[in-house]
């Protein structure tokens, strides 16, 4: 008697849709890997920098590519939202009127050489 393949005992109704599943798979990987693609770059750095980088990589458990695009991308995200004021603070401002402009720095200076007396 010949030996039976382990799809034997499949019929083709299964073997049907684990091929539409797999095909299903397939297309949505296809379709990530196209809305994500990557780019490769080629960066010139001094060896003992990327040894450092690679150590680094390696305790955190990430890869060096994701962590110069993570470095990247923090570095170029625009800020978008605005830091708003609460009313509270918009009707405070200008309430005082300063004769004098204030030298915050030496103030500071003086409470610290009183400080430490």
């Amino acid at each position: 008697m010949p030996t039976r393949g382990l799809a034997s005992g499949v019929n083709n109704k299964q073997k049907k849709r684990a091929h539409l599943t797999l095909t299903y798979i397939f297309c949505i990987f296809a379709r990530l890997k196209f809305i994500f693609m990557e780019t490769k770059l080629t960066l010139r750095l001094s060896k003992k920098i990327i040894d450092l980088a690679k150590d680094y990589a390696h305790n955190h458990n990430i890869s060096l590519s994701k962590m110069i695009e993570s470095y990247l991308e923090s570095i170029t995200k625009k800020n978008v939202k605005e830091t708003e004021i609460s009313p509270l603070v918009e009707s405070l401002s200008g309430i005082l009127k300063l004769n004098d402009p204030i030298d915050f720095q030496k103030d500071y200076t003086n409470y610290l050489t009183e400080k430490y007396k």
